[in-house]
């Protein structure tokens, strides 16, 4: 299966001002690539790539006073298979956690862990271990979360969706995130393209949010927001949460005018 994806965004910039965008394809996937995957801009500025602490794939760049766009185009193959799904992968104890994990089970800028961490052991402690334990997570924010875009805010943490019932797609991984950390399960915020391929459109398409929790010796793929396998998820980005990965950040002031993200089977 091929999948066109892209995006095409423009900025009011009212001073020159640093900015770092992570809209590439996550180095993991690109040898999945058939064509470049190139950010555009217009003007025309000079664009250094950089791998980050959690080997993301970003661009940074001196935006300069007055509109600037960025864009870019490009197809990758999938396989058309959905998400990989393993019952049986089990829970790894912390004291033979990769190092590199241990990370992913800490308080983060979105998912205070220390704070939920006696609400996740009453609500999933009785679980079994493993696969079985953060899909109960999953069923629990799928079920209590209401999503909506009007109850988006940049300041939204894991308690207080906990305590709202609301939030966007972001919100639903960030509550389920902090529930698996609180039960030692090594879990990251992930960030892509997700198409509407297999299941109903709903427009206007946009970035999506998951994660991904560590067991049995690999990272497997969960969604919270949409609780099911899905097919042509394109991975992006990973970090402890949201402000690891966001998809531009101005070091000043930019508005954003326009926004358009396309995912759909070519």
């Amino acid at each position: 299966m091929l999948i066109r994806l892209g995006y095409d965004m423009t900025f009011d910039v009212p001073a020159p001002v640093a900015m770092v965008a992570v809209l590439s394809v996550h180095p993991s996937r690109e040898h999945d690539l058939r064509e470049p995957d190139l950010m555009h801009t217009d003007p025309g500025i000079h664009v250094q790539d950089y791998r980050d602490c959690f080997g993301n794939r970003c661009s940074r760049f001196l935006a300069p006073q007055g509109t600037l766009r960025l864009w870019n185009s490009t197809l990758i193959e999938a396989s058309g298979q959905p998400d990989l799904i393993d019952t049986s992968a089990p829970q790894v104890p912390v004291e033979e956690l990769p190092p590199e994990t241990l990370q992913f089970l800490l308080n983060s800028r979105y998912c205070e862990v220390d704070l939920l961490s006696n609400t996740a052991t009453e609500l999933f402690g009785g679980t079994l271990p493993g696969w079985q334990r953060v899909q109960a997570i999953c069923n629990w924010v799928n079920s209590k979360v209401t999503f909506g875009y009007n109850f988006a805010r940049v300041t939204k943490t894991a308690m207080d969706v906990y305590m709202e019932r609301t939030g966007v797609c972001r919100d639903f991984q960030h509550l389920a995130v902090t529930f698996c950390r609180c039960m030692n399960i090594p879990a990251r915020y992930a960030t892509g393209y997700l198409g509407d391929i297999g299941v109903p459109v709903v427009l206007p398409m946009d970035f999506s949010a998951w994660f991904e929790a560590y067991l049995g010796g690999r990272w497997w793929t969960f969604d919270a927001r949409f609780n099911q396998p899905r097919i042509g998820r394109t991975l992006m980005a990973t970090g402890r949460d949201a402000a690891d990965v966001a998809i531009t950040t101005s070091f000043g002031l930019s508005r954003l005018r326009y926004f358009n993200v396309v995912a759909e089977e070519d």
